[in-house]
């Protein structure tokens, strides 16, 4: 058995976010503005000739059944035929439900790195489509460079952002998606805007008033934060955040954190960390 080292899964935040419709089969319609950041989960891969995919650790409060690496490695197992195998070793930093796309980041790793580590060579546009079957925000990290997304998050070009350091607080939280997304006050007609430009400022998360009332500590962060300029949820998660010009003025204001509170001064990223390997 070959172990390999770590590899990362970074976290994203969604900078903006829309709901512009709802598709006939109940999926709804976004526009986001998709950044990754250098806070991430990390992954180890030990290669198996037995063919037998499992994970190495077991993750609390994610079942076997919903763990998204075990997923990607199965799916990726099954349409290429490989009879390789693996044993999957997570270290959870990204919190569960916190709008910061750990398991959808989790599962692009996986798929990038058993593309190489199984010599799959698939592309990376085939790497995306097989993405989409485990979950609208897996495709983006296969894609890997900042975004704008649309469709349900999968249709993605490519957009210049300006360097940027976020605070992201971490409320212990963790946000059902699916009660957010039905929730009968979600706003559900907005227009898409036009992007180019694009001002974090100016953008907004159209599911953070319906975020904060179903869980009012969210909004209590969100609250905190907004002290120091403008500070939103990002994706349907708990997790909050704001944008900073650079490291020493997001560490100031984390110096400041209330006690209780916690949060991490991330380095916002152009690229994925991994993005050479899905070529």
């Amino acid at each position: 058995m070959t172990i390999e080292s770590g590899y990362p899964a970074p976290a994203k935040l969604n900078l903006m976010l829309r709901v512009t419709g709802r598709r006939a089969d109940g999926y709804h319609l976004l526009q986001t503005v998709f950044r990754f950041i250098d806070y991430s989960d990390t992954l180890r891969f030990t290669l198996r000739t037995d063919g037998a995919i499992v994970r190495a650790v077991v993750i609390p409060g994610v079942a076997e059944a919903d763990d998204l690496t075990l997923r990607a490695a199965r799916l990726l197992k099954q349409v290429s035929g490989t009879t390789h195998g693996v044993a999957i070793t997570l270290d959870k930093r990204l919190p569960l439900g916190g709008g910061l796309g750990g398991g959808s980041s989790n599962a692009a790793t996986t798929l990038i790195v058993l593309n190489r580590l199984w010599g799959l060579n698939l592309s990376r546009a085939r790497l995306q489509a097989l993405a989409l079957e485990l979950g609208a925000d897996v495709p983006v990290f296969v894609f890997g460079e900042s975004a704008l997304g649309e469709g349900i998050g999968e249709l993605l070009q490519p957009i210049t952002l300006p360097p940027a350091w976020y605070l992201v607080l971490l409320p212990p939280v963790a946000v059902s998606t699916m009660r957010v997304f039905q929730a009968p006050d979600l706003k559900r007609d907005s227009n898409p805007i036009k992007i180019p430009p694009f001002s974090f400022a100016a953008g907004g998360n159209e599911f953070e008033p319906v975020v904060c009332r179903l869980y009012p500590e969210i909004g209590q962060y969100l609250h905190w934060l907004g002290r120091f300029g403008p500070a939103a949820v990002t994706g349907t998660g708990a997790c909050v955040f704001a944008q900073f010009d650079d490291e020493p003025a997001a560490r100031a204001v984390l110096q400041q954190l209330p006690v209780g509170m916690h949060g991490v001064v991330a380095r916002g990223l152009d690229h994925h960390p991994l993005r050479e390997m899905s070529v």
